[in-house]
């Protein structure tokens, strides 16, 4: 599968989980913490995956270089929607707001990747490399799935570094 079909398909997902969860005003806490739970264990390997895999390929190009940094500060605004949204949720207050600017946050991200930055992708990738890509992305999801909290804030601090400093940083981390 290229990485772009990989990509739309679970941007889709996570999509029409926003859509119940923003339309879920009148459903009962448990319902409401099980679709927020879906969308965290979609989102945040998708978002992990996808920098390690597409960004990460793309972000020497400069054709790309500045798309690809935006769609990393666009993942970690969502992450700290998604985050905001855990607790709010928890405590009962102000959930529906953040639930909608999480889904907004994340149809313009959508929207943006799969126009500018997809577009921009087709033309310094070939076929082979999307493929391979679009592999190495659907392998990668599960992996990262199972991992905590602190370990996909690692990886994400790890995928928005120069790949120069990578290793220095994944030293420095095994010895605490």
């Amino acid at each position: 599968m290229l990485i772009y079909d990989a990509l739309k398909k679970d941007h889709e997902t996570v999509k029409a989980l926003l859509e119940r969860l923003v339309g879920s005003a009148d459903a009962d806490k448990e319902t409401r913490n099980a679709l927020i739970n879906q969308i965290r264990d979609e989102l945040i390997p998708h978002s992990r995956a996808e920098e390690a895999v597409f960004y990460n390929s793309l972000r020497e190009i400069d054709e790309v270089k500045d798309l690809v940094a935006h769609g990393y500060q666009e993942h970690m605004m969502a992450e700290g929607l998604l985050r905001t949204l855990q607790v709010a949720d928890k405590v009962d207050i102000g959930w529906q707001q953040t639930a909608r600017k999480l889904q907004d946050a994340l149809l313009h991200h959508i929207e943006e990747e799969e126009g500018t930055i997809f577009s921009a992708a087709r033309q310094v990738l070939a076929i082979e490399e999307a493929e391979a890509l679009g592999e190495a992305f659907e392998q990668m999801k599960p992996e990262v799935r199972e991992e905590g909290f602190v370990q996909t804030t690692i990886d994400m601090i790890t995928n928005m570094m120069p790949q120069r400093f990578v290793g220095g940083f994944k030293n420095l981390l095994s010895r605490s």
